[in-house]
């Protein structure tokens, strides 16, 4: 029987049956490397979360604020087509970050993960480290198709993109094991609506967290903070396949 990949790739009038089988090898190979990533992640006793979003939606910003917390460890494998500047603004905050630029690819795949991984590793970040945070590239469509061997994938929604994005973008938002509306004191601004958001998710992936941030509102931030160290601590893995 074929999986419901398999069935998309083959209903996408778009893709000629080579092209579906070019796609599915390319899949595949990422598959296995994102496996043989998760059980380096754990023989090294980290936790891997895998941020995705559009652009500017405020994965970095989040990330810097993060930074604050003494109890929360970690560092970071950079996404972007061009420029280090990510990276580089979470050195400034202390974090260890390794940068990737992947120049027209739209996503990070488990291979390039890799080595990234083992430059961090190098520097010793992975030993000083209780997480690893994938910051993805910014898209809402390509990298909902790529397994990184994350424990949990996290989706950012910022309020000046819109309260309609869950339905727009089903892919990207059913990998979503929490859901981060950011920029959430623009609210009133944009006339965002936060029970859209949960309307939407509750038809798409019932029972997703949702996590309203604001970086003018600490309290927000030690919330999803704790929320993250308990799954760590629940060992939580994602159940979702790519």
């Amino acid at each position: 029987m074929l999986d419901t990949r398999t069935q998309s790739l083959n209903n996408n009038p778009n893709l000629s049956k080579k092209d579906v089988k070019v796609v599915e090898k390319i899949l595949s190979k990422n598959d296995l490397k994102a496996l043989e990533m998760k059980k380096r992640y754990a023989q090294d006793s980290l936790y891997v979360l895998n941020f995705m979003s559009s652009p500017g939606s405020g994965k970095t910003t989040l990330l810097e604020n993060l930074a604050s917390f003494e109890d929360f460890k970690f560092c970071v494998i950079e996404g972007d087509l061009q420029t280090n500047r990510d990276a580089d603004r979470l050195v400034k905050k202390g974090v260890v970050a390794q940068q990737i630029t992947t120049g027209e690819a739209c996503h990070l795949e488990a291979a390039m993960i890799e080595g990234a991984y083992d430059i961090l590793k190098q520097k010793g970040a992975i030993a000083q480290s209780d997480y690893l945070v994938i910051e993805n590239v910014g898209n809402l469509v390509c990298p909902s198709s790529y397994n990184l061997g994350a424990a949990m994938n996290i989706v950012l929604l910022s309020t000046p993109e819109g309260d309609d994005k869950v339905l727009k973008y089903p892919t990207m938002f059913l990998c979503a094991d929490a859901v981060v509306v950011s920029k959430a004191d623009l609210m009133d601004v944009f006339g965002f609506r936060v029970a859209q958001v949960q309307e939407d998710m509750d038809k798409l992936k019932p029972q997703t967290p949702i996590f309203t941030l604001s970086a003018k509102d600490p309290h927000s931030l030690q919330a999803f903070k704790d929320f993250l160290v308990q799954r760590r601590d629940q060992n939580y893995q994602s159940e979702h396949s790519f």
